[in-house]
């Protein structure tokens, strides 16, 4: 037997339908029922419940109990980069699904990726913060430049309190599924969509991962965050 990490028991997780159709849902960051997510999957809620207990011994999820609800989010950030990973490989390599819904423009415009923004308007923050020198280094060692943690501090981001937390990064690269371009992660990524949010400037839609902007919304967004 091969010593090392056992990326076959990983793959058999996420490459069950049902399984990666709930995994995908808690893309949203959202803490979802067993319920909500068997309704996701097409499945009956006992078929959900076993899915997710495999999911939870295999460290891809966290199950927490509330009253008689079961929570289940993604174990971590190192998942939700895994699966936006997968989605762009399966673009670019053509599995797609054969019925695209409505709200798939959307989703390439703006979504959450886990708990930061991703698609085109993500990509145009993670381009305007390298381009204006705001991000330095190879993205494997991305960092805020002096400049940037400036700017930061500027646009309302408690960079002391995202200091203080030295498990997580504070600089993360994601690559983009639907543009198969870097987007930004890490616990920055996570503080500008939370102030996003916080400014009015967008909002999660109820059901999706898709982020819409308002018109002013947007507009703000781009002179701050402006082509390089």
């Amino acid at each position: 037997m091969r010593e090392g990490p056992d990326i076959s028991r990983i793959a058999a997780l996420i490459g069950d339908p049902a399984r990666a159709n709930m995994l995908v849902a808690l893309m949203s960051g959202r803490a979802l029922t067993a319920s909500e997510l068997a309704a996701e999957a097409g499945i009956t809620p006992a078929t959900a419940s076993s899915h997710l207990a495999r999911l939870e011994q295999g460290g891809l999820v966290a199950l927490r109990r509330q009253g008689r609800h079961k929570y289940v989010t993604l174990s971590g950030e190192e998942v939700a980069r895994v699966l936006e990973s997968l989605m762009g490989l399966a673009a670019g390599t053509g599995h797609l699904r054969t019925r695209t819904g409505p709200r798939d423009p959307a989703l390439r415009h703006a979504r959450l990726c886990y708990n930061h923004l991703a698609g085109e308007m993500g990509i145009a923050l993670f381009d305007s913060l390298r381009g204006r020198g705001l991000l330095e280094g190879p993205e494997e060692a991305l960092a805020l430049s002096g400049p940037g943690r400036a700017f930061a501090t500027r646009f309302g981001i408690d960079l002391a309190a995202l200091d203080g937390r030295p498990r997580t990064p504070l600089c993360r690269p994601c690559l983009d599924w639907s543009a198969r371009r870097s987007h930004l992660g890490g616990s920055l990524g996570r503080a500008l969509m939370a102030r996003i949010e916080a400014l009015g400037w967008a909002r999660r839609e109820a059901g999706s991962r898709a982020v819409r902007f308002t018109p002013p919304g947007e507009r703000a967004f781009r002179e701050a965050f402006p082509a390089a």
